[in-house]
Protein backbone atom coordinates (compact mmCIF):
# COMPACT_ATOMS: atom_id res chain seq x y z
CA UNK A 1 0.00 0.00 0.00
CA UNK A 2 3.03 2.08 1.03
CA UNK A 3 4.63 1.57 -2.36
CA UNK A 4 1.24 2.57 -4.20
CA UNK A 5 1.26 5.96 -2.58
CA UNK A 6 4.55 6.36 -3.55
CA UNK A 7 4.56 5.38 -6.97
CA UNK A 8 0.79 7.49 -7.06
CA UNK A 9 2.81 10.57 -5.66
CA UNK A 10 5.63 10.40 -7.48
CA UNK A 11 3.37 10.08 -11.00
CA UNK A 12 1.61 12.92 -9.63
CA UNK A 13 4.61 14.89 -9.23
CA UNK A 14 5.74 14.05 -12.64
CA UNK A 15 3.43 14.90 -13.86
CA UNK A 16 3.32 18.14 -12.49
CA UNK A 17 6.82 18.79 -13.17
CA UNK A 18 6.22 17.70 -16.69
CA UNK A 19 3.79 20.51 -17.10
CA UNK A 20 5.73 23.27 -15.41
CA UNK A 21 8.56 22.36 -17.91
CA UNK A 22 6.21 22.31 -20.69
CA UNK A 23 4.42 26.10 -20.06
CA UNK A 24 8.17 27.57 -19.09
CA UNK A 25 8.96 26.29 -22.64
CA UNK A 26 6.19 27.70 -24.25
CA UNK A 27 7.00 31.24 -22.52
CA UNK A 28 10.48 31.22 -23.36
CA UNK A 29 9.27 31.05 -26.98
CA UNK A 30 6.84 33.35 -26.70
CA UNK A 31 9.60 35.76 -25.29
CA UNK A 32 12.21 34.84 -27.96
CA UNK A 33 9.67 35.94 -30.71
CA UNK A 34 8.67 39.02 -28.89
CA UNK A 35 12.70 39.91 -28.68
CA UNK A 36 13.25 38.97 -32.35
CA UNK A 37 9.98 41.19 -33.14
CA UNK A 38 11.61 44.37 -30.94
CA UNK A 39 15.27 43.94 -32.91
CA UNK A 40 13.53 44.00 -36.48
CA UNK A 41 11.88 47.24 -34.93
CA UNK A 42 14.77 48.58 -34.04
CA UNK A 43 16.68 47.52 -36.99
CA UNK A 44 14.01 49.30 -39.21
CA UNK A 45 13.85 52.22 -36.52
CA UNK A 46 17.77 52.94 -37.45
CA UNK A 47 17.76 52.62 -41.04
CA UNK A 48 14.82 55.18 -41.25
CA UNK A 49 16.80 57.30 -38.65
CA UNK A 50 20.00 57.16 -40.94
CA UNK A 51 17.66 57.84 -43.63
CA UNK A 52 16.25 61.34 -42.56
CA UNK A 53 19.64 62.20 -41.34
CA UNK A 54 20.52 62.27 -44.60
CA UNK A 55 17.45 63.46 -45.79
CA UNK A 56 17.91 66.74 -43.53
CA UNK A 57 21.63 67.54 -44.57
CA UNK A 58 20.45 67.69 -48.11
CA UNK A 59 17.81 70.13 -46.73
CA UNK A 60 20.10 72.19 -45.16
CA UNK A 61 22.49 72.26 -48.02
CA UNK A 62 20.15 72.99 -50.53
CA UNK A 63 18.80 76.27 -48.08
CA UNK A 64 22.51 77.37 -48.21
CA UNK A 65 22.67 77.27 -52.11
CA UNK A 66 19.22 79.16 -52.62
CA UNK A 67 20.37 81.98 -49.61
CA UNK A 68 23.91 82.45 -51.88
CA UNK A 69 21.70 82.41 -55.13
CA UNK A 70 19.11 84.88 -53.51
CA UNK A 71 21.91 87.54 -52.59
CA UNK A 72 23.80 86.94 -55.85
CA UNK A 73 20.94 87.86 -58.12
CA UNK A 74 19.71 90.54 -55.88
CA UNK A 75 23.32 92.22 -56.24
CA UNK A 76 22.92 91.37 -60.10
CA UNK A 77 19.69 93.31 -60.53
CA UNK A 78 20.36 95.85 -58.23
CA UNK A 79 22.88 96.88 -60.81
CA UNK A 80 20.37 96.98 -63.67
CA UNK A 81 19.22 100.57 -64.60
CA UNK A 82 19.16 104.22 -62.57
CA UNK A 83 16.20 105.55 -64.61
CA UNK A 84 12.82 105.69 -62.88
CA UNK A 85 11.01 102.67 -64.56
CA UNK A 86 14.47 99.82 -64.23
CA UNK A 87 14.30 101.34 -60.10
CA UNK A 88 10.61 100.46 -59.86
CA UNK A 89 10.64 97.77 -61.74
CA UNK A 90 13.71 96.37 -59.39
CA UNK A 91 11.77 97.42 -56.61
CA UNK A 92 8.75 95.44 -57.65
CA UNK A 93 10.88 92.01 -58.30
CA UNK A 94 13.05 92.72 -55.16
CA UNK A 95 9.84 92.62 -53.44
CA UNK A 96 8.76 89.59 -55.37
CA UNK A 97 11.77 88.14 -54.93
CA UNK A 98 12.13 89.00 -51.62
CA UNK A 99 8.97 87.56 -50.68
CA UNK A 100 9.47 84.06 -52.42
CA UNK A 101 12.81 83.96 -50.68
CA UNK A 102 10.88 84.38 -47.05
CA UNK A 103 8.35 81.48 -48.30
CA UNK A 104 11.26 79.16 -48.95
CA UNK A 105 13.20 80.25 -45.72
CA UNK A 106 10.70 79.68 -43.50
CA UNK A 107 9.36 76.61 -45.54
CA UNK A 108 13.03 74.96 -45.29
CA UNK A 109 13.11 76.19 -41.01
CA UNK A 110 10.02 74.58 -40.58
CA UNK A 111 11.16 71.12 -42.69
CA UNK A 112 14.89 71.06 -40.71
CA UNK A 113 12.81 71.43 -37.22
CA UNK A 114 10.09 68.89 -38.43
CA UNK A 115 13.13 66.45 -39.13
CA UNK A 116 15.15 66.95 -36.20
CA UNK A 117 11.92 66.68 -34.52
CA UNK A 118 11.57 63.26 -36.23
CA UNK A 119 15.12 62.22 -35.58
CA UNK A 120 14.51 62.90 -31.93
CA UNK A 121 11.05 60.29 -31.64
CA UNK A 122 12.85 57.79 -34.13
CA UNK A 123 16.03 58.41 -31.57
CA UNK A 124 13.59 56.48 -29.13
CA UNK A 125 11.12 55.04 -30.69
CA UNK A 126 9.61 52.85 -27.57
CA UNK A 127 8.16 56.03 -25.85
CA UNK A 128 5.67 56.57 -29.09
CA UNK A 129 3.10 54.92 -30.72
CA UNK A 130 4.17 53.46 -34.40
CA UNK A 131 0.72 54.65 -35.99
CA UNK A 132 1.49 57.97 -34.45
CA UNK A 133 5.53 58.33 -35.99
CA UNK A 134 4.34 57.02 -39.15
CA UNK A 135 1.44 60.47 -39.12
CA UNK A 136 4.47 62.66 -38.08
CA UNK A 137 6.78 61.11 -40.75
CA UNK A 138 3.94 61.72 -43.64
CA UNK A 139 3.54 65.41 -42.08
CA UNK A 140 7.27 65.88 -41.98
CA UNK A 141 7.34 65.03 -45.43
CA UNK A 142 4.82 67.14 -46.62
CA UNK A 143 5.71 70.10 -45.14
CA UNK A 144 9.27 69.65 -47.05
CA UNK A 145 7.36 68.77 -50.17
CA UNK A 146 6.13 72.87 -49.38
CA UNK A 147 9.50 73.76 -49.30
CA UNK A 148 10.97 71.68 -52.31
CA UNK A 149 7.63 74.26 -53.77
CA UNK A 150 8.59 77.13 -52.72
CA UNK A 151 11.86 76.61 -53.84
CA UNK A 152 10.56 76.19 -57.38
CA UNK A 153 8.47 79.16 -57.32
CA UNK A 154 11.46 81.33 -55.78
CA UNK A 155 13.30 79.31 -59.10
CA UNK A 156 10.43 80.78 -61.48
CA UNK A 157 11.05 84.23 -60.19
CA UNK A 158 14.39 84.30 -60.09
CA UNK A 159 14.61 83.01 -63.75
CA UNK A 160 11.87 85.93 -65.12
Amino acid sequence: MLLVLTLVGAGVLGTYLWRTSDSWRDAAADWEALAREHGAQVAQTQADLEATSSELEATRGQLATAQTRITELADEKAQLGDTTAAQQQLADYQTRVSRAAGDVATALTNCIDGQKRLIEYLGDTSRYDADDLARFRADVERVCGAATDANAALQRELAR
